[in-house]
């Protein structure tokens, strides 16, 4: 993956990279010790029981092993960390390009994959996740522009043993689902870094969680970003806070979908003159 640091980050070579080139690059240098270990606190916090465990799309559920891989959902309402990485800067910088300056946030979640914890199934992620389902979506459908991007922020060491993500380079180019004639395993590449490394990538691209076989955990935020009018997968309003609106940044706002007027009663907007204003 093409490696970037804050000062080295160029928005346009990216967002070709994810749409013409492998899917995924890598950004390094965004966040602090301090942000990774609270971030990171957090999440064990959230994730310490066994029934606090969320099924997700493509995890293994074979021999007993669901309770080693484990989802923390609203993280927004979990601590000001996670907004300060949603909203950050320079992955803002960035989307603006890839989604439109405009783009929002469809979901912001934890996975935390204990040693031992199986890997994932290779598959695309929303609004494409069950594109299996060709028959639901509307004909023609392709990704000739993107209507996704997926942000992992690691809270662990990504590497082969604690089941480093897996993707398959260039897969982003034609939409649809993995088959068996693919060869996943034996083509794709690692998703590799250190805590507060930042992988960006395309979720058209086939990927998957892989095996823990460490001795470590291996966490990491994942956070959906989308255009402006698609459909959030989490719905994160009500969950939110008493008053964290009122001090929600500009870029927080936006993420939340808040500048988008749609869906909206146009009886009521007509009669008090707002149709279309934000």
């Amino acid at each position: 993956m093409l490696r970037f640091t804050p000062d080295t980050v160029d928005p346009d070579k990216i967002a070709h990279e994810l749409m013409h080139g492998k899917g995924a690059v890598l950004l390094s240098g965004l966040f602090s010790d301090a942000q990774i270990a609270e971030a990171r606190q957090i999440i064990h916090h959230h994730s310490a029981e066994v029934d606090k465990v969320t099924h997700f799309q493509g995890q293994a559920e074979e021999d007993g092993a669901l309770h080693l891989q484990r989802r923390v959902w609203n993280l927004l309402a979990k601590g000001d960390v996670f907004a300060n990485m949603a909203a950050h800067p320079v992955i803002m910088q960035v989307l603006r390009k890839f989604l439109g300056t405009e783009f929002i946030m469809g979901s912001i979640a934890a996975n935390r994959i204990l040693p031992g914890g199986p890997g994932q199934e290779p598959h695309i992620d929303y609004p494409y996740w069950d594109m299996y389902k060709a028959e639901t979506h509307p004909i023609g459908l392709n990704a000739s522009f993107p209507m996704n991007a997926q942000v992992s922020i690691l809270l662990d060491p990504f590497t082969e043993e604690t089941g480093a993500t897996a993707y398959m380079p260039g897969s982003q180019k034609e939409l649809r689902y993995p088959t068996e004639a693919d060869d996943f395993y034996g083509k794709c590449e690692r998703m590799l870094g250190e805590p507060g490394d930042v992988a960006l990538f395309f979720g058209a691209a086939w990927h998957c969680a892989m095996p823990n076989t460490s001795q470590i955990d291996r966490s990491a935020v994942l956070i959906n970003y989308a255009p402006k009018w698609l459909t959030p997968i989490e719905e994160m309003h009500n969950a939110l806070p008493d008053g964290f609106l009122d001090t929600a940044s500009d870029d927080l706002r936006q993420l939340l979908g808040l500048n988008y007027p749609h869906p909206q009663a146009f009886d009521e907007a007509e009669a008090q003159n707002t149709i279309g204003r934000k």
